[in-house]
């Protein structure tokens, strides 16, 4: 079966400082045409109670600083405005359009690909109005993809990165599932799976904590918007962007060796928003990322043809002997790790039986 599909490859690029002075306007630019726009479109329907499509064209003979800038950048931002409207008609839970702030941590601005404009060549990214960028590409481009449109940012820590979207033409052909593994999230190690395995993650932000709350209670001693106040900020934006790069590669190569090895991946379907709002869960699941660690596994899996199943959340995968099939009352103590069913006698830890059961009823959704 085939479909376009579309993929983003993210990039590490190298402006100089003519390049990030452009990039900041730009940011700007940006920015402000999202609030202008925003705040007409509010007062438009306040008079009329009608809504209006309006462009940054109409802005420039007013500003026309905002023509030093890419023009694409800016009707992306008109486009992200209406978008946002859209989804605010459709469900009203994701709230009414915000403005944008200049101190949010991280910036961008997407221009798309016109007449050329944007291409990457020898080690350098060509961008409007700003020209080739050095950047480190780890990895190549397959042939035949078609490149739709780039959008850089900034981190907190100052480093600039280019997210090439690419559409292609995704020829999959989907595999029958013979292996497969169940996944049941743990608070500690991020999960335990159907083989008896744990991935061992080792909390990386935990392992910097210590460290951050140096950093930030030297921060909290040094007067605010100063140049030492500054450059303790940059450090401790850096450290924070050194533990998400360590789980982000973790996560990849753990979903990668999973993909490879099974056709069918069963998890629990999880609120992981509830579960980090309850007392004392904050700071395990949020460290863990079994969020962007199952939507690794997704993407992946489907690149190949394979499925990820997600299980109901209220299966009681944990209560279940996985050798009897009989629930066991002992088992609605969270504390109790270890047990023995009082049905059949066996042994069972409860992460892996969980995630056996897991497996089980994931098998039981696609075979019947």
């Amino acid at each position: 079966m085939s479909a376009v599909k579309n993929k983003a490859y993210q990039f590490r690029i190298y402006p100089n400082r003519e390049q990030e002075e452009l990039f900041a306007r730009t940011f700007g630019c940006r920015r402000f045409v999202y609030n202008k726009i925003l705040t007409d479109r509010i007062a438009y329907y306040e008079e009329t109670k009608k809504t209006k499509r309006i462009t940054p064209a109409r802005y420039k003979e007013e500003y026309p600083w905002l023509k030093e800038v890419d023009s694409m950048a800016l009707i992306n931002a008109q486009l992200d405005v209406e978008s946002a409207f859209r989804n605010f008609r459709k469900n009203p839970e994701t709230g009414f359009p915000k403005y944008k702030t200049k101190r949010s941590a991280r910036q961008s601005y997407t221009t798309n690909l016109i007449n050329g404009n944007i291409r990457l060549e020898d080690g350098k990214l060509k961008l409007p109005k700003a020209g080739y960028v050095r950047i480190r590409q780890h990895r190549s481009i397959p042939e035949g993809y078609r490149l739709k449109s780039v959008t850089v940012s900034r981190d907190g820590s100052g480093r600039y990165y280019a997210s090439m979207l690419y559409a292609y033409e995704a020829v999959t052909e989907a595999v029958k599932p013979e292996r497969y593994l169940g996944l049941d999230y743990a608070m500690h190690g991020l999960y335990a799976d159907s083989e008896g395995n744990r991935p061992g993650y080792p909390g990386y932000y935990r392992e910097a904590e210590e460290r951050l709350k140096r950093e930030q209670r030297k921060l909290s001693h040094m007067r605010k918007d100063s140049r030492n106040w500054k450059k303790q900020r940059k450090k401790i934006a850096r450290l924070y962007s050194k533990t998400a790069d360590q789980r982000k590669d973790f996560l990849h190569k753990e979903s990668r060796r999973i993909t490879n090895a099974y056709d069918c991946v069963c998890i629990e379907d999880l609120d992981m928003k509830a579960m980090s709002r309850e007392m004392n869960f904050g700071k395990p699941v949020t460290d863990n990322g079994w969020g962007m660690f199952t939507g690794f596994l997704k993407y992946k899996l489907e690149e190949q043809g394979k499925n990820l199943l997600r299980v109901d959340r209220y299966f009681p995968s944990s209560q279940i002997c996985s050798c009897c099939k009989e629930k066991d009352p002992v088992t609605k103590d969270l504390s109790v790790r270890r047990w023995r069913c009082s049905h059949c006698g066996a042994e069972h830890d409860r992460d892996i039986n969980a995630a056996v059961n897991i497996r089980n009823e994931g098998m039981r959704m696609i075979t019947g």
